[in-house]
């Protein structure tokens, strides 16, 4: 598997990750290292991006992020990366992002851009090749799935509802690839496929971990459809350790 490997800097900061040293040091942010090695252009967007609990120099476990990266690798798209240790926001995020979320990535006016799905939009405009726009009537597919993974993850109550929302979620979407597959838009993926495949990894991993739940072996579809996702190189780059998603995860389980 492919994974983005970063490395330390030497005497002078070279690199993403030294963000947080930079902010107590007081220095500027410095360059970003460039990441993928087959771009469309010599030109790299930057996109500042969660680091793991703990691991400020190491991909963190944002999904939104994580979409963020799978629409810039699929693309083909150059990016200079930069880790945000979100329990340590430097100064120089802060002030590019007053509300210290992640992601935020710049576009060519200088205007650093936040939100996931304005990011994904910019970047479909800008580089429409390959096209991952979905027909509008397969935009909302599984987008439920999400909210309903963390409600059953958070839950106290066996009995509350939240175990079989989540399943009935799940097997919407079973019954949409098995009409449409092996994508959301049939053989070729698309930004629908791009936003959920994190949020279904992240699902997989915490509650298996945490409620020892796998997802039921019935929906055959869903099965298949994740081991295509997380099997493309774009996901293996740019996936985080089990172990981050568990730690991400942690404290609004034990909340």
């Amino acid at each position: 598997m492919h994974r983005l490997e970063f490395s330390r800097p030497s005497s002078r900061p070279s690199s993403c990750l030294t963000s947080v040293a930079c902010a107590r040091s007081g220095a500027q942010y410095p360059p970003p290292r460039r990441t993928m090695a087959a771009v469309v252009s010599d030109k790299a967007v930057e996109v500042c991006v969660k680091a793991a609990v703990g691991a400020p120099d190491t991909l963190g476990d944002c999904p939104f992020s994580h979409r963020v990266l799978l629409t810039l690798e699929e693309k083909k798209i150059p990016y200079d990366l930069k880790l945000i240790d979100v329990s340590n926001k430097p100064d120089w995020f802060l002030a590019i992002s007053p509300e210290g979320k992640v992601p935020v990535l710049k576009a060519d006016d200088d205007q650093w851009v936040p939100d996931s799905d304005v990011i994904t939009q910019i970047l479909e405009e800008k580089y429409p090749n390959p096209p991952l726009v979905a027909p509008q009537e397969y935009s909302s597919v599984g987008s439920k799935i999400f909210s309903s993974f963390v409600k059953f993850l958070k839950s106290k109550d066996a009995n509350d509802g939240s175990e079989q929302a989540l399943i009935d979620e799940l097997q919407a979407l079973d019954e949409h690839l098995k009409a449409h597959g092996p994508y959301i838009n049939g053989d070729n993926i698309s930004a629908v496929d791009l936003s959920l495949a994190p949020k279904l990894f992240h699902l997989v991993v915490a509650l298996d971990h945490f409620k020892g739940w796998k997802v039921p072996e019935n929906l055959s579809y869903v099965h298949a459809y994740m081991k295509n996702l997380f099997e493309r190189e774009s996901f293996c780059k740019t996936k985080a350790a089990k172990e981050h998603v568990i730690a991400g995860w942690a404290p609004k389980v034990n909340a």
